[in-house]
């Protein structure tokens, strides 16, 4: 390959636009100085959007990252910015999100003097972290990117952090790349054991109740037709995780819905009904098992993963099969018998009927009163055809948004699983949106995450963006408070919220929106957010003390499920 000398600066950016790199989400500083003089001379290729926040850049990475399937890039200076990026990579970890995190650091000849924001990044960031290094002569630079995408993207996503010396951003070597293919000591995609499968089919083939939990490992592997055939071929009622939400369309006869603490009612009583339980691409969560003594008990389980320190890390697989799922999904659709389970199926009615009675037609139709979260939510997703990318923030808003959105396609509702940033709804709904240019992007926040982050507004009024971002605002951190009166007595401690007018703050950001009181008011109100695709803001206010039914009451069986009434 053709070498040429310049900087470690300008090789860092050629290194990332030989990745396929077209956006960078960023805030510049003197330790990452040399790497932003040497991007301003490729605007015509990367496109870098100035954030307001570190943590905002790196949220707005996952978002790109989730919706596009590429691996979301940050670039930001030392010190307190790099430790503003924690919160974003760790969200990254623990959701399986394809990040490469670029951080300035002093030169090298400083580095453990604590000279002027100088931080220990590696330090801090392995623990959450796939891989990170620091870079400390320009020479190692091509060596390292290459590594931190092949690592990023590869079997398990997840964040990786390159910590980049000022000198080697100055110094100039000669320049080649190539691409990492080949790690020796990291197996990404672990070969199938066709014992594995044999197995796995021979109690999918003496079932009478299979029962399948579909997660993000779905998505991420993008098995989503070889999933519907697997289920199909042999008739498996098949639910979501959060993350594995709209892996299936919602109209798809074999998905009987939502999973864990407030997903629907049947597919949380049939974990503990069927007879073999098929996880695909989901770490059993303690918020979808709930207590672990009491979780499907009576089921053989099937474990596929491409990740071996989730295999019987938390339930006991009886057969694990270790790989990537769409490979593990057609190695098993080729073994399994045609069947019918019919009764098993319409069993899900019941629970399913309970469910629409005591809790959906109340959230959904009220007959007077407040606004819910519920109905504003559905006549959202209503209005953009159910092809909407559903953005969260963390709390009420999000758990709503995951039960009332429907979904038509893949990779539709980004929001914060493992982590539960509040916070994250802005920012990732901004990168969604540079993800998916033609989608229409909604974002729904409490009034309180939405406060978190916002100061993005000025990123969107920048470039632009044309998220529409709908804030369900209760004048309360809604989670907590739905907690203290469960559980603490209605000892409201620090959850009501005295808020400002959003919109006169949108309207400063240059950023059209509207507030709604009145139901009558909502559909003209949506109607007018989605005319175009600018950005907008909507406030609905809606009921100051709503609660999210169904709830598994934390450490409860999936079984003692809560309908409204409190125990």
């Amino acid at each position: 390959m053709e070498q040429k000398k310049i900087s470690g600066a300008k090789a860092l950016i050629e290194s990332m636009l030989h990745e396929g790199v077209d956006t960078i989400f960023g805030y510049p500083g003197g330790a990452i100085m040399p790497a932003f003089d040497a991007l301003y001379d490729y605007n015509d290729k990367i496109n870098h959007i100035l954030t307001r926040h570190e943590q905002g850049a790196t949220h707005a990475a996952q978002g790109y990252a989730r919706v596009s399937g590429k691996v979301g890039v940050c670039l930001v200076t030392s010190g307190p910015a790099a430790t503003n990026a924690v919160t974003g990579i760790s969200d990254a970890m623990l959701d399986s999100t394809p990040l490469v995190v670029i951080t300035g650091q002093v030169g090298a000849a400083l580095l453990g003097t604590d000279a002027f924001q100088e931080i220990d990044v590696v330090g801090i960031t392995q623990p959450i972290t796939k891989w990170a290094y620091q870079i400390r002569k320009a020479e190692d630079i091509g060596w390292a990117v290459a590594r931190a995408f092949y690592i990023a993207r590869s079997g398990r996503p997840g964040p990786v952090v390159l910590d980049i010396t000022k000198n080697a951003q100055f110094q100039e070597f000669e320049f080649s790349y190539e691409p990492c293919t080949y790690i020796r000591s990291y197996r990404p995609i672990p070969e199938i054991d066709p014992q594995q499968i044999e197995e796995a089919a021979q109690l999918i083939n003496n079932a009478k109740k299979p029962y399948a939990l579909v997660g993000q490992g779905v998505v991420l592997s993008g098995a989503e037709a070889e999933l519907k055939t697997f289920l199909e071929k042999a008739d498996i009622p098949a639910a979501w995780t959060l993350l594995g939400a709209s892996a299936m369309s919602t109209d798809f006869p074999l998905n009987k819905g939502f999973l864990g603490m407030h997903g629907n009612v049947s597919p949380n009583m049939k974990t503990n009904e069927c007879d073999v339980l098929i996880a695909i691409g989901m770490r059993f969560d303690d918020r979808v098992t709930g207590n672990l003594n009491s979780y499907a008990k009576q089921a053989k389980i099937i474990h596929i993963d491409i990740d071996l320190a989730e295999i019987n890390k938390n339930v006991k697989a009886d057969a694990p099969v270790l790989g990537d799922a769409k490979e593990a999904l057609v190695a098993l659709t080729a073994k399994i018998n045609s069947a019918k389970h019919t009764e098993w199926g319409n069993s899900f009615k019941e629970y399913d009927d309970k469910e629409n009675e005591i809790v959906i037609q109340k959230e959904l139709y009220p007959a007077s009163g407040e606004m819910t979260m519920g109905e504003v939510i559905r006549r959202v997703s209503e209005a953009t055809g159910h092809k909407a990318v559903i953005v969260t923030d963390v709390g009420q808003n999000q758990m709503m948004a995951a039960r009332y959105s429907k979904y038509t396609q893949t990779r539709s509702l980004v929001t914060s699983g493992g982590l539960g940033t509040m916070g994250f709804g802005i920012p990732a709904a901004m990168g969604a949106k540079m993800g998916a240019p033609e989608r229409t992007v909604c974002m729904f926040s409490g009034d309180g995450g939405f406060q978190m982050t916002i100061q993005e507004l000025g990123t969107i009024m920048q470039e632009q963006i044309g998220v529409k971002m709908i804030i369900l605002n209760n004048h309360f951190l809604g989670m907590v408070r739905q907690w203290q009166e469960m559980f603490f007595e209605e000892r409201y401690s620090f959850t009501e919220m005295q808020n400002p007018d959003f919109i006169a703050i949108a309207k400063a950001y240059r950023i059209d929106g509207t507030e709604v009181h009145q139901r009558e008011e909502l559909d003209a109100a949506i109607a007018d957010m989605l005319k175009d695709d600018k950005p907008y803001l909507l406030v609905v206010n809606v009921e100051k003390k709503g609660m999210v039914y169904p709830m598994i009451p934390a450490g409860a069986s999936v079984a003692e499920i809560l309908l409204g009434e409190k125990k």
